[in-house]
Parts: structure tokens; sequence; C-alpha cells
């Protein structure tokens, strides 16, 4: 992996884009609209921020045609790609804290863009000088030390005096910030000067000595707090991010695989280097076919030539080969025979682990300049040429050797952009083509475009954002993955469900258990808590756990009878608040009259009146998303929370209290990052009591 993780990006004035807004990433971030939508854009824009190949910024082709005009001349081009990265490696991170003097904390977190003449430029967000500091520490300090020292006493003559003088200083200090509810930068300043005068040894049985320097490195910190400059002006620092920054590598074209190849035109094209477009892509999967299976294209053309005898300088035959070269080169024609068997075991274990539509078997044949792949399977046990198979075969086997080999090489730790990948699949295999993208994140983050509904995992509904164009006819992303329905088409609409969890084709492909939900963010908590149980082995559900977000407790009869089966009912979890409560008691007495034991109720497993979802995640895997919407006032939302009441309204009214707006969706990012949180703490998390209560809860969904 690399260095640097993408945690989001933001596109704007970049072809049909105007402002994206921030797409936040992971592991596998999918891109999922229409066609026409701008996902494409959204690749290109970000490729462009440090391509691996390729990747020229074409103004007159990327900048909006409706500020062509406007801009084209102007002498600061603006910055069209703005992402957002988590330095992870705590080498670079020491090495930038130690350049810059700011702590390992505040330089984690860099960000990047780039303008329309090529120019990047870095920030550290969290790396900022003091504008104002709360007066409060500032003072309970000095007041301790005024109290410590009142109490000591000189050490001999030598020094005489020194006690008043302390005394002095500190009662001076406490002047500077007396009535104040800030430290300003002069403030600052004329602490330290107070303190400046203190030099000398300190004296191995002096007491009050040791307090005045104590109190000098404070101001001296605090002082240096205001004047550090941000470590992006660094232009050491400058280079350690850019040489760590990860390439983007994009791929729009995926070149599959023919069935017969010819040698000397692969030999050929693999030393050209004005290739594009398809035969580029074609040329590029057949160099990492030969190069996984461990064969030259050079030595099999060689290996399979003919004996030839004495030739003339024309290439005429003018002697017949002897018995001795035709035995030569008939044992080298079996020799190769061996190795494209040896090449085409390989191949067919390794593909066997990714591809679960048939168990296939490779078989390579060399004829003279020809190589051929063959293929058979359990069904069809004759061998079919590859390109007689079908095209979903053909493009993951294609796709599957140029992104596993690539990946540990040529793009090891690079970020990989995938435009439109696996389009020609089967539903079932473009299944399987996401849990390959898991497995492929776990060295190289993706990000991928899509507008079908399989290629979204269901487990990570989270990663899925969708991509439509607003009133003006501009891309734009949200998080929210109903954000569009008012403008898209039914053919969207059912890849957003789809994403959601809510394709009727997807549960009966699946067999799965459905569990109603009032909202996504509860979607998100539960799909977190399940995984995470399930990677304990805590629970081992025999069916697939699909949550369905029916989008406030009022739909959830709806969406009940809708994919009720067979009089089998989904089972359904609601908060423990008036609204929920209530319609608990709705459903009982009409729909559920026969199974109210599939309601589930929070109230049941926290025994907190009013509870919501959130109300069984505990407060510290939440602290940091909460901490992240009041990051611009001084208060500490920690210092107020009462865990014995339900958080969500404690939220709405620290955030009313503080004059602050909470964003549309809060709650849905809240519970989006603690997915990824607990996800990351998977091996570590021990909390015997939360885990307990949220395996009771599976335990009772499991045995409906």
């Amino acid at each position: 992996m690399s260095n640097m993780r993408l945690v989001r990006y933001r596109v704007e004035k970049y072809k049909s884009v105007m402002d994206s807004g921030w797409i936040d990433c992971d592991d596998v971030t999918t891109l999922v609209g229409v066609n026409e939508a701008g996902k494409s854009n959204l690749l290109l824009a970000l490729w462009k921020l440090n391509p691996a190949k390729g990747g020229e910024i074409v103004f007159s082709d990327d900048m909006p045609v409706k500020l062509f005009s406007e801009l084209r001349n102007a002498e600061k081009k603006p910055q069209f790609i703005h992402a957002i990265f988590e330095i992870t490696s705590e080498f670079v991170l020491e090495k930038i804290s130690e350049l810059s003097g700011f702590c390992p904390d505040s330089v984690r977190t860099v960000s990047i863009s780039r303008d329309y003449d090529g120019v990047r430029f870095v920030s550290f967000p969290d790396a900022k000088a003091y504008d104002k500091l709360p007066v409060s520490e500032t003072v309970t300090l000095l007041q301790k030390e005024l109290s410590v020292t009142t109490e000591l006493d000189e050490m001999g003559k030598t020094e005489e005096g020194i006690k008043s003088e302390a005394i002095e200083k500190i009662n001076t200090a406490l002047k500077i910030v007396e009535g104040k509810d800030y430290i300003s930068n002069s403030d600052a300043t004329s602490l330290y000067d107070v303190f400046d005068d203190i030099h000398g040894k300190v004296m191995q049985t002096s007491k009050i000595r040791p307090v005045l320097i104590q109190l000098k490195e404070y101001f001296s910190e605090m002082k240096s707090g205001f004047e550090r400059p941000n470590p992006s002006l660094i232009e050491e620092v400058r280079e350690i991010v850019f040489s760590n920054m990860p390439k983007f590598v994009y791929y729009s074209n995926y070149g599959n695989l023919d069935s017969e190849i010819y040698l000397p035109h692969v030999i050929d094209n693999q030393k050209r280097t004005d290739l594009t477009g398809i035969a580029e892509a074609k040329a590029r999967t057949l160099r990492v076919l030969f190069e996984y299976v461990n064969l030259d294209p050079k030595e099999i053309l060689e290996m399979g030539r003919d004996a030839q005898g004495r030739l003339d300088g024309n290439g005429n035959q003018i002697e017949p080969p002897s018995e001795k070269e035709i035995q030569q080169r008939a044992e080298k024609k079996k020799e190769r025979d061996v190795l494209l068997q040896s090449a085409s075991t390989k191949l067919t274990r390794d593909f066997r682990e990714w591809w679960n539509q048939g168990n296939y078997n490779f078989d390579f044949r060399a004829d003279g300049k020809h190589f051929r792949i063959w293929v058979s399977d359990d069904v069809r046990p004759e061998r079919i040429v590859l390109e007689n198979r079908s095209t979903g075969l053909q493009w993951f086997m294609s796709f599957y050797l140029v992104f596993l080999v690539e990946s540990e090489e040529a793009h090891a730790g690079a970020i990989l952009l995938l435009d439109e990948a696996g389009l020609s699949l089967h539903p079932l295999a473009q299944k399987d083509l996401s849990l390959f993208f898991s497995n492929l994140a776990k060295t190289n983050q993706i990000v991928n475009t899509t507008h079908s509904p399989f290629l979204i995992d269901i487990n990570h509904v989270e990663r899925a954002k969708v991509v439509f164009v607003d009133k003006d006819g501009y891309t734009v992303v949200s998080n929210d993955l109903r954000a569009a329905e008012s403008r898209l088409k039914t053919n969207s609409v059912y890849a957003v469900h789809a994403a959601l969890g809510l394709s009727v084709s997807d549960i009966l492909l699946q067999g799965c258990r459905l569990v109603i939900v009032e909202g996504p963010s509860d979607q998100y908590y539960f799909n977190a808590i399940k995984l995470f149980l399930i990677c304990k082995k805590l629970i081992e559900p025999k069916q697939e756990i699909i949550f369905v977000p029916s989008g406030g407790v009022k739909a959830v009869g709806s969406l009940a009878s809708l994919l009720s089966a067979k009089n089998d009912l989904p089972s359904v979890i609601l908060d423990s608040d008036k609204s929920g409560r209530d319609f608990k008691d709705k459903l009982c007495r009409n729909l559920y009259a026969s199974e109210p034991h599939k309601i589930l109720e929070i109230f049941d497993f926290n025994k907190v009146l009013d509870s919501e979802v959130e109300d069984i995640i505990p407060f510290h895997l939440l602290q940091r998303p909460i901490d992240r919407i009041f990051n611009n006032i001084e208060l500490d939302f920690s210092e107020v929370y009462n865990p014995k009441t339900p958080i969500i309204p404690q939220l709405e009214k620290f955030a009313g209290d503080n004059a602050i707006s909470l964003p549309n969706g809060y709650k849905v990012e809240l519970a989006r990052q603690f997915k990824q949180i607990l996800q990351n703490q998977m091996d570590k998390y021990d909390d015997d009591t939360v885990i307990y209560r949220w395996k009771t809860i599976f335990d009772s969904l499991l045995q409906q």
C-alpha cells in the first residue's frame, strides 16, 4: 500500500462538473449513475492530480465550455481537483513533524490540489498556528505555580530574593490575562517576555528556579504556536509529500485477450510506444499474460522453430537439416509443450480462486508462430478456443491478469480508477467482480464507476455515491443514495434502490434474510455490527442478512408488505422514540398480529427510554465523528454528554445552544464514519458489555 491514503476529493470547473461536492473515499468507492451523468469526468479529474502515465491537462478540452472564454486568458487559472489524504506511514509523519515542529497528529492530514497550469498546492489543514487560545488552562497553571512557590523555601544565599522575584513574575503574568477569555498573539509574547530573563543552570537543590524555567518553556511553546508557519511552506516537507503521493491509474479500455495470438506481433508490440486505445490495451494484457505465467514469447517462438538445415544469404535452403538437428528441434518443441502445460496449470489454479461461475481449465498451445488459448469446464469438457467462450469470461480473465499482476508491480501502491468495469459480465459475475475489488483493495484503493446495481456491495453501501445532473445541467455527487430520485429516470432509481438492498431480483438471487430499519444510518450501523460479529465468529448466519432502510417509520408497513414472500414477513427494528413505539403497536395490531416477535425495539436491548440506534453504540466510537461536526467551536460535547439519555437530542440541543446548523444527513455521516472506525478496530475492540448487547440483537434476529 501507499504511504498516503485518499480520504476524499472534490472536482470543480472541469468538463461537466462545476462543483461535485466532497466525495468520501473508502478502500473501494463506487460512483453510480446513468450514462451521461458525468461519472467518467470525476475519474479523469482525479487521474490528472498525479497520473502514473498520460493525464495531460488540456485547458480547451477540460474547462467547462461555459467558462472557457471567461478564463482562457486569466493570469491565474482555477484549481480543478482537490484531494485530502491521510499519511499512513509513521516514518513519513515523524519526518514531517521533525521538520515543521508540529506534532504528528497535526500533519497526518494533507490537502493537495492542482490548477490548469499544472501547479500543485499543498496544505496541512490541522497544522494551524494559534489564532487565539482559551485562557482557562494558563490561569489554572499560573495559580497552581503561585500556590506552590509561596510554600517553597530559598536554598541559601545563592537563591536570595528568587522567591519574591518568582511570585512577582507569576502575578505579572496573571495580570496580563486578567479578565480575558482568550490569549492573543501579543499576549503570548508578553507572557514569554516576563520569564525570558531566567538564565543559568538549576541548582541541584533548588526548588523555585525549576518552576520559573518550566513556565518559561510553557510560554515559549505558546509563543512559537502563534508564529509557527504551516508545514507546506517548508520546501523539504513539500518534496516529502509529493514523493509519497500515490499515482493514479485510469482504465477505460480493458483489452480482452484473443484466442489466437500471432507471436511475432506480440514481440513487436512489446517494443512499440505509439499504440493507443484498444490496441494498447490488448498489448498490455498480452504482456501481462506472458509475464504472469513465466513465459517469454521470444523463447516460445524460438522453441517452436522447425529444423532448417543450411541456408544461403537469401534464406533459401541449400542443404536439408541433419537428423541431429531434427532431433534437437523435436526436443525443444517437447520442452515447449511441457512449459506451456505448466503455465496452463498455474493460470487454471489461480483463476479458480477468483472466478465462481465455473471451474475452468486453460490450455496453452503453440503451433509455429501461433499461440492459442483453449478453455474447457465441468459442463463442457471439450476444449473450445477462448474467443468462442462468453464475453464475460474473456473480460474477467483479461481484467484479472492486468490488475493482479500490475497492481503488484507497475501499479504498486497506486490508486486505480476503473471506468465502467465489467459491463459485459452477467449479474452474478459482476458480484464476483465486486469481491475481486475488495481483495484488490488490500493493496490498491479503487474508485470505479458503474450504472449496474450488481457492482455495489450491499454489505458496504456507504462505499456507493450517486452521481446525477443538477437543475443547471452540471454533474454532482451525493453520499445520500436517494438524493437524485426526483431527477432520475426509472432505470437509475432501480440502480440506487439496489444499492440500498431494495432490489427484489438481488434478494431472490441471494436467498436473504431481510430486516427493515428506519433509515440509511441504521443500515450502516447494523451492517458494521454484523460484519464485526461474523469476523469475531460470534454469529454464523446461514443466509445473508440484508438491512433495508424504509425511509421513515411510516413506510415500514408498506415496505414489509412489498418484501414479504409466502407469508414470511421480514423482521423489523424500530427506534424507541414515541413515533417508533406508536408504530410498533399499529403493526402488532395489523400486519404483524400473528408474528409480533419479529418487531424489535431498541429499548429492549439498552433499557433507555426514547432511545435510537445510536444509543447502542458506545460514545467513544462516535466521539471522533461528532468532534468533526463541532470542530469550529472551543467547547467539547463530551463534557456535557450524558450516557443515561439518548444522544441525538443531546447533539441537537448542543448544536442549537452554540448556534451551529447541523448539516443535512449528519446522522448518516456519523454512521458511515462509525463503520469505518469499527472496521479499523476489528481485531482489537473488546468491550464485552457492548459486544454482548450487539450479539443479543443478532441472536434475536437469527432465531426468528
